[in-house]
């Protein structure tokens, strides 16, 4: 989904708006997640002065198994991203710090999917003091206790 922000670039106060759903074809893309709501994507693309900035609240919803105890569950998540877009870079080094607007366009669609995933937290949890699963009997530790470790 290319968004042509040439008349943002080009003028000092000026701003586009973000209001869209990223696409299923590009959600079957990301393997590692289960969505089980559009990923809404609001936002602007805004000069201030001749700095131009993208900035998106991403929401969505996951189908995730808790990492301790295997439970199934939805977990809503919100984001709140903000990028700085210039239309060339000196050096490919500072790549991961701006948003390139190659021929005066960027992809919101695709720089949300990112963010997203960079966003995740790495361990996925039903909630914080999640005992998980006893590792001798299997009983989930949320539900009951076992004698499985207990000192005779």
């Amino acid at each position: 989904m290319m968004m042509n922000i040439k008349h943002v670039l080009n003028i000092s106060g000026t701003s586009e708006k973000l209001d869209f759903s990223v696409s299923e074809e590009r959600l079957a893309e990301v393997h590692t997640c289960e969505f089980v709501s559009p990923v809404r994507v609001t936002g602007d693309v805004t000069n201030h002065a001749g700095a131009v900035t993208l900035r998106m609240q991403i929401d969505f919803s996951l189908m995730v198994t808790c990492d301790r105890c295997l439970k199934r569950l939805v977990r809503d998540f919100s984001y709140q991203e903000e990028h700085i877009v210039v239309r060339s870079l000196e050096s490919e080094e500072d790549e991961a710090d701006y948003i390139v607007a190659r021929a005066e366009s960027i992809d919101p669609e695709e720089i949300a999917v990112m963010d997203l995933l960079l966003e995740l937290p790495t361990k996925m949890l039903c909630r914080e003091d999640c005992k998980g699963l006893c590792p001798k009997c299997g009983c989930d530790l949320n539900e009951m206790t076992c004698d499985c470790f207990t000192e005779n």
